[in-house]
């Protein structure tokens, strides 16, 4: 437990600066040690003192604060001045600085604390209050794929009142209360620790493959393969928290075939590759792409085969072509990998709902994706064909087994029998 947490407390002063005033004092109220940064760019500042200046800010992210006022778009300085912030909370967190990190913002200023919070390690405390945060808006940009918490400041934040003063309060309680009695970084889940990815549409097979995995003395963390899972998974990789990949819902490659809610940008199934981890990869899911609530479907998309997956949430079927393009997809990106790979497929469904008899069935789009990724998978990787559904256990104890062939070192060696003879 930390006495006195450091908090970078950080927002645009010409509008915020006396509700950082407010929530700094209280964060020293709580035991912490607030540190003002200013990321605002026009205006002056008023009602709190910077620790650190925007000018600074600016600098830091190789900027001068003129370059950025004279950038010629709002949205062109608000980047520059991302640069800033996610170098200034880098640099005080190497040096032991930031234990926590709290934003007041409204659209560009929750987005300015967001780069910076983006940039610290999963399990550094971090929180954004905005009015932003509230009705049908994305909160992707906000949270990104790290562990950052969003609260509603319910009304603006402009002034100090019952109603922002019981808000900031709770956050700089909340802040303080995270940093001070936890608030470790993840740098890892030890040397068993093996990724795998997972939708609802995988979730029998996947809960079958994760007990077979620990039973075996490996440690699964389960990635939602939601569009952001995925690009999380290969994240934590990077930092090495993680020793082994099974991919086993590929919906992310799916959808970016058609822009899809959960699509993501073209590193996806590269990464684990490209860091030489092990790899077993699993074409689940790559039978549908995913749009939002049934009454909000693309009217093109309505003489498709569909699946109400919930109420805000509908599955679309790709076509024969997009199934290919999507095996494709696999074969490219797991080209060049310097680990091993095996790829195992299923031929019998991809999901749930695309087996035989069940709404995103297609035989011939199933088979469309077959005959490509046997065309597609790299020569050095391994493909196996087994005639069940993704979800059978039988098909998940395979790819058990083809996953503990590959994750073999990592397994803990079991403690050699004791001899029941009698010592000499």
């Amino acid at each position: 437990m930390r006495e006195a947490p450091a908090i970078a407390i950080v927002a645009t002063l010409d509008t915020k600066g006396a509700e950082v005033d407010y929530v700094a004092g209280r964060v020293r109220a709580f035991g912490g040690v607030p540190t003002v940064i200013d990321s605002g760019i026009l205006g002056a500042p008023m009602g709190a003192r910077a620790d650190i200046p925007r000018e600074e800010v600016a600098r830091a992210g190789g900027h001068t604060l003129e370059e950025l006022q004279n950038a010629g778009s709002r949205g062109a300085a608000v980047e520059g001045m991302c640069d800033g912030v996610r170098a200034v909370f880098l640099r005080l967190w190497s040096e032991g600085r930031l234990h926590g990190a709290l934003c007041l913002g409204g659209a560009e200023g929750a987005l300015l604390g967001a780069a910076g919070m983006h940039a610290l390690p999963i399990g550094v405390p971090k929180l954004i209050v905005s009015p932003s945060a509230s009705g049908r808006r994305a909160f992707g940009p906000f949270m990104d794929d790290t562990d950052t918490c969003v609260m509603h400041s319910v009304i603006d934040i402009l002034g100090i009142n019952p109603i922002s003063q019981a808000v900031f309060d709770n956050a700089a309680a909340a802040i303080v209360g995270m940093a001070r009695t936890c608030g470790d970084p993840v740098s890892g889940f030890g040397g068993a620790a093996v990724a795998i990815t997972m939708l609802g549409q995988t979730t029998p097979g996947v809960m079958r493959l994760r007990r077979r995995l620990e039973d075996a003395g490996l440690r699964p963390v389960i990635f939602h393969a939601n569009g952001v899972g995925g690009p999380a998974m290969e994240r934590l990789a990077e930092q090495g928290a993680i020793a082994g990949v099974v991919d086993y819902t590929l919906s992310e490659l799916a959808n970016s075939v058609k822009d899809g809610i959960h699509a993501v940008g073209g590193a996806r199934l590269t990464v684990a590759g490209r860091l030489g981890l092990p790899q077993v990869v699993v074409p689940g899911c790559v039978d549908f792409f995913n749009q939002g609530a049934p009454d909000t479907l693309p009217e093109a998309y309505r003489r498709r085969r569909t699946y109400f997956h919930n109420r805000v949430a509908t599955l679309v079927g790709l076509s024969p072509d997009e199934m290919r393009q999507t095996a494709r997809m696999i074969g490219e990106r797991l080209a060049g990998a310097q680990g091993p790979v095996a790829v195992v497929t299923p031929t019998r469904g991809f999901s749930l709902s695309g087996t035989p008899g069940e709404p995103l069935w297609d035989e011939d789009a199933n088979g469309a994706f077959l005959e490509a990724l046997r065309a597609a998978v790299p020569r050095d990787a391994t493909l196996e064909e087994v005639d069940l559904d993704v979800n059978a256990a039988a098909f998940a104890d395979r790819v058990a087994e083809r996953a503990l062939e590959l994750f073999h070192p990592l397994v803990a060696p079991a403690a050699p029998p004791l001899d029941p003879s009698p010592a000499s």
